[in-house]
């Protein structure tokens, strides 16, 4: 997805501009930008979102990958006006840089379908870095995000952002909002660091490959995709049932799992 404009959508980078001068208001109401925030925007296309967020919060950071919308951009919004453009692919930028002095990030935007999934999972690990983030997402992985356990789109996705962030579906908007339209939906979502993440007493490394290995097989019972990676006393110790699969466990469950010896012994969420 991108902002709007007459710059031509490239399908390859799957773009979608953001036409709808209502969902623009309701996007840049739903960031709530103020003077003094760093603000960052991610893929700001030709700069539908970019104009307002500007006038509200006085300056701007902005990661476009494409060359011929980051020239649009710079003809439409000089120095002087506030915007500070990176030229870069937002999957290999440095966001730590913009956030060096202290000062706390916002990520904001609508992300592109082909790049939404990768693209949290790097932001995954920026938690200290961030204020918050409030991107709009194709509708489906929105709601992987937020889903409970036990239900059919909760998943690896779901398991680690829900780990380090609270988040909040606010809106949806539909196809017809874009140019050209995409064949989904999309939702604005809100993520908010956590002050004490759900995985913290977790080995980070074990963890992950914890989550991923399960997720893997989730067809598989628990015991069956985690055999020759975790020791299955911890499994037994936890009193999984022998039917557990790997949407069973709630983010709580796969931490206490991935925690030191002596950490105490995990749980099965809601048994």
């Amino acid at each position: 997805m991108r902002a709007a404009g007459r710059s031509r959508a490239r399908r390859r980078w799957g773009q979608h501009f953001l036409r709808d001068p209502d969902a623009i208001a309701q996007a840049v109401a739903a960031i709530a930008p103020r003077p003094g925030q760093r603000l960052v925007e991610i893929g700001p296309g030709d700069g539908a979102l970019t104009g307002p967020l500007l006038d509200a919060a006085g300056a701007l950071d902005a990661v476009e990958k494409d060359p011929a919308l980051g020239d649009l951009l710079c003809l439409r919004y000089p120095p002087a006006s506030g915007l500070r453009l990176y030229r870069a692919d937002a999957l290999r930028f440095d966001y730590r840089r913009l956030c060096v002095g202290g000062g706390r990030l916002r990520l904001v935007g609508n992300l592109p379908y082909s790049i939404s999934t990768p693209l949290l999972f790097l932001l995954y690990d920026l938690r200290e870095c961030l204020h918050d983030m409030v991107f709009m997402l194709q509708r489906e992985v929105a709601e992987r995000l937020v889903s409970a356990p036990g239900s059919r789109r909760y998943g690896r996705l779901s398991v680690m952002m829900q780990c380090r962030f609270s988040m909040r579906r606010l809106f949806d908007v539909p196809a017809a909002a874009f140019a050209p339209p995409p064949r989904v939906e999309s939702s604005m979502l809100h993520f908010a660091p956590r002050a004490a993440p759900l995985c913290g007493a977790a080995d980070p490394a074990l963890f992950a490959e914890l989550v991923r290995r399960a997720f893997s097989g989730r067809r598989k019972l628990l015991r069956n995709a985690l055999a020759g990676f975790l020791d299955m006393q911890r499994l037994e110790a936890a009193a999984i049932p022998a039917s557990a699969r790997a949407e069973d466990l709630a983010p709580e469950d796969y931490a206490r799992l991935a925690a030191p010896v002596g950490l105490g012994e995990p749980r099965l969420s809601g048994r």
